[in-house]
């Protein structure tokens, strides 16, 4: 069932059309039975092409892909292999027809290549600056009955299409496995401490190596874990000064003075300035009571440590202290517990007003009738 959804998923066919040369996606559901290595026409922006599948994969859901047409039969092969022979003569036509012009003096023709049928041939040239092939590609399209196309390529591309052996001694990567030129710049070769002498960065289309770019990235996270020059440090063999970094080895140069120079590893290295600061922070006076008198009696340092040991958010300085005053007196309560009630009336009127209902009535049932007699 896995097996089921996954081939369902599998919509997207990845095509190449050169030995090395970049994928470009094609949809086969029609044409499920296509295996990996097969060879298929596709029709592109260059009109009808023959690639080879070099594999499968799930498509993208913002990429429009083209429909695969057909695979190729062995007609095509046999037309596809007699055009590739017929490119060399074409090429030399086109170099001499680009001599005859003033204006593609500078050109530098490397390549004719055919479709598979020979309805296209595309010229490809190296120039310093953009030229005007118009009239060129007029003369050389009434000595083809295929359509004539110009492409103007890169050094990069130069040395690609013509392959060899590198400074290394193998072939060259851009011949034999990549497929796209990463960006490259001068600042690779620092951070590898490679010479910047123009015969050992520069490859064989003149621009810089693409080897560069490789252990790029592997140089700079190295060097970010060892102290940068001129830092001083402790070693087993005592304090020095670091002179040059060597992040293959995971190790630093020291020099000691008076010519002794030694190689330390990483593990082995003493941070002195960390260790100097730790100990000046945990001299200095007390980070709240500074140096006038200190409830604690501790450094900030010791003080900190404590703290950490103990495992507690907050200091002792720091902790609620408890009353210790005695409790208020029953006169010292009411009168502080005098003010506004709760109506909003002062307390004075309401007591004036209780002290005269209570004189009235006290008043009148004093008085008796008829002269102070009971009449009953």
């Amino acid at each position: 069932m896995a097996g089921a959804v996954l081939k369902e998923r599998e919509q997207v066919a990845g095509v190449r059309f050169q030995k090395v040369g970049k994928l470009y996606h094609f949809d086969y559901a029609e044409h499920p039975s296509l295996k990996q290595g097969d060879y298929v026409i596709v029709n592109t922006r260059r009109g009808r092409q023959m690639g080879q599948v070099m594999g499968f994969t799930v498509p993208d859901a913002d990429r429009n892909v083209r429909k695969i047409l057909r695979p190729a039969t062995p007609r095509d092969m046999v037309l596809r292999q007699h055009w590739e022979s017929q490119q060399d003569e074409a090429l030399l036509i086109c170099q001499n027809a680009a001599a005859g012009l003033r204006r593609m003096s500078d050109a530098k023709f490397v390549a004719a290549q055919y479709n598979y049928d020979g309805s296209v041939i595309t010229f490809l040239f190296n120039a310093e600056q953009k030229i005007d092939t118009t009239v060129l590609q007029k003369r050389l399209q009434r000595r083809f009955d295929a359509r004539v196309e110009m492409r103007q390529i890169g050094p990069r591309d130069v040395a690609k299409l013509l392959g060899g052996f590198g400074a290394c001694g193998i072939e060259r990567c851009c011949s034999t496995f990549l497929t796209d030129f990463s960006p490259i710049s001068i600042k690779m070769a620092k951070a590898q401490g490679i010479s910047l002498n123009p015969s050992e960065i520069t490859g064989m289309c003149g621009r810089l190596r693409c080897c560069l770019v490789y252990e790029y990235e592997q140089y700079v996270e190295a060097r970010k874990q060892l102290p940068r020059r001129n830092k001083r440090i402790g070693t087993p063999h005592g304090e020095g000064r670091v002179i040059d970094q060597l992040p293959l080895l995971d190790a630093v140069r020291v020099d000691y003075g008076e010519g002794v120079r030694k190689t330390v590893l990483r593990a082995d290295i003493i941070p002195l300035e960390e260790f100097r600061k730790l100990a000046e922070k945990a001299q200095a006076p007390c980070d709240r009571h500074g140096d006038g008198s200190c409830e604690c009696g501790l450094p900030a340092g010791q003080r900190v440590a404590d703290q950490v040991n103990a495992r507690v958010d907050i200091p002792p300085a720091e902790k609620p202290v408890e009353s210790k005053e005695e409790p208020k007196s029953g006169g010292e309560r009411s009168r502080r517990g005098r003010g506004k009630p709760r109506d909003g009336a002062p307390r004075s009127s309401r007591r004036r007003r209780r002290r005269r209902g209570g004189r009235r009535g006290k008043k009148s049932n004093s008085q008796p009738s008829d002269g102070g007699k009971n009449t009953e």
